[in-house]
């Protein structure tokens, strides 16, 4: 959870200048890039017309691309996994571990590279009205993602103004979006969700009671350790492999 640390107080603005190196600046250019091939053919993909309201069956024609594309894609520089933020998250590890990004590089890595990730997996969702494996309906997080609410509530510790409990106002929601990844998690969801927040997204509610940024973050970096991390039907997915061990790491 290096990133925690290192997004505190940064904007999406703050991003641009943190790419010195040639290399990684190319590394980010390219997922970028690749990301935006993956958009491109949500755009070729349309919905199709089918009896279900749920789960378009035109999704398996995006994918089937993307299963067959997929080497030829990493190889330019997405994993080969269903779209599992925890999979990006540890393929943009990978590249750190063999220096085609820069740890040093993480506000780049954040606001550029994950955040079109999060852009693309939401036009799937909505394009093709994607239904979440294991929800824990209005008792969990978000139905999709997690990471984006630990780095976004980062990027608010120590802020002067805004506080947990404003996420809850529109006005604010709608203003800041675009500034901090936790308030554009909210957007998406008032976007996607009808009716009270209290009752669509609970978890959600119970958070903004609480009185600072940093335990909101503690707190979240706690649960996806739980709720993720430490679950069989999560982590059962997970490629390990000389690069990202299953094995213990030394303390």
């Amino acid at each position: 959870m290096a990133e925690t640390e290192q997004q505190s107080g940064s904007t999406p603005e703050d991003e641009a200048p943190q790419v010195p190196d040639s290399v990684t600046f190319m590394t980010v250019e390219k997922l970028l890039d690749l990301l935006g091939t993956l958009d491109r053919w949500i755009d070729e993909t349309p919905p199709v017309d089918q009896p279900s309201r749920f789960g378009n069956k035109a999704f398996r024609t995006w994918y089937a691309k993307l299963d067959q594309e997929a080497e030829a894609l990493v190889s330019a520089v997405l994993p080969a996994d269903k779209c599992h933020e925890a999979a990006f998250a540890a393929f943009l590890c990978c590249l750190c571990k063999v220096g085609a990004l820069r740890v040093d590089d993480q506000l780049a890595i954040v606001f550029q590279v994950f955040n079109k990730y999060l852009a693309v997996m939401r036009k799937l969702q909505k394009t093709y009205r994607m239904e979440p494996a294991g929800s824990q309906g209005v008792w969990g997080l978000d139905d999709f993602q997690f990471l984006p609410f630990i780095w976004g509530s980062s990027q608010f510790v120590d802020h002067p103004t805004l506080e947990p409990r404003h996420f809850l106002d529109e006005r604010v929601v709608n203003e800041h979006q675009h500034e901090y990844m936790f308030l554009d998690c909210i957007k998406f969801i008032n976007e996607m969700k009808t009716g009270p927040f209290a009752e669509h997204s609970n978890q959600l509610w119970n958070i903004s009671a609480v009185p600072s940024w940093s335990k909101v973050n503690q707190g979240l970096v706690r649960m996806y350790k739980a709720e993720c991390l430490e679950k069989f039907p999560v982590i059962q997915h997970f490629k390990f492999g000389s690069l990202l061990s299953i094995q213990s790491g030394k303390p």
